[in-house]
């Protein structure tokens, strides 16, 4: 793997889970000082060590949260030029079982997270004439997904958010790509799934609909955002990569 840069700095939200841990890993071996940015502080800052980084307490839903962890960060480890927004959440419910609340706190983690942090970043990397904004979607907003209307959605919302970031900041020397994850094995896919019979059909159901008879890893997702981050793909900017073993070909 190519280094991202001379000690470029990182923000990557939901950091301390599954996909967040494993992104933040690959942009460490990649040169990059990273900020492991997570609700969850301690989860955060146990990343943090193993990755000789910076542990921050971030809440998407917050913009008050969002201004002071990027204020500490650019204090601490310097401005960031590489932004990744993989904070979620989700439940699997038909739409029709889904209400009013359910609804906004998806779109809140989903989407207008990302969308509060992109805003805090961006005047950073205009200063520097450099910026790497990485979305970390799903496939479910690119073919949609049943049992997540609401989630499917907020994830289409940010594909679509993330090309017109790239389109607005091309002159600024900013690139802005979206990584979409396939049923991939983390916490959170457990905890949506939960036990039973049931869930491992479900869980059955999924390995078999991937041309490579897996679910994702998280260490599958790490180099292709750290890939995103690099100086190569300073041409690639308001794309849209799968990584779900040919799930979806779109």
């Amino acid at each position: 793997m190519t280094a991202v840069g001379e000690a470029r700095v990182a923000l990557v939200t939901g950091g301390s889970g599954g996909v967040g841990a494993a992104i933040c890993e690959s942009l460490a071996e990649a040169g990059c000082r990273v900020a492991v940015a997570d609700i969850d502080e301690v989860g955060a800052e146990r990343v943090a060590a193993r990755v000789g980084g910076l542990g921050v307490r971030l809440d998407v839903t917050s913009p008050d949260s969002v201004a002071a962890a990027v204020e500490r960060l650019r204090a601490e480890l310097g401005i960031p030029g590489v932004c990744v927004n993989c904070a979620g959440w989700d439940e699997l419910k038909p739409f029709l079982d889904t209400d009013e609340e359910f609804t906004r706190r998806v779109l809140d983690l989903n989407l207008m997270g990302p969308m509060r942090v992109v805003r805090a970043t961006l005047p950073g990397m205009i200063e520097m004439s450099w910026g790497r904004v990485v979305a970390i979607a799903s496939d479910a907003g690119r073919v949609g997904s049943s049992m997540e209307a609401v989630y499917s959605g907020a994830k289409g919302g940010l594909i679509a958010f993330t090309k017109t970031i790239a389109r607005e900041m091309a002159r600024h020397g900013i690139t802005a790509n979206t990584v979409c994850p396939g049923p991939t094995d983390t916490p959170l896919l457990a905890g949506m799934l939960g036990e039973g019979t049931a869930s491992a059909r479900v869980l059955d159901a999924m390995v078999k609909a991937v041309p490579m008879r897996r679910l994702g890893r998280p260490e599958d997702i790490g180099p292709a955002v750290a890939f995103l981050a690099s100086e190569q793909a300073g041409y690639i900017t308001g794309q849209t990569l799968s990584v779900s073993g040919g799930l979806t070909m779109v």
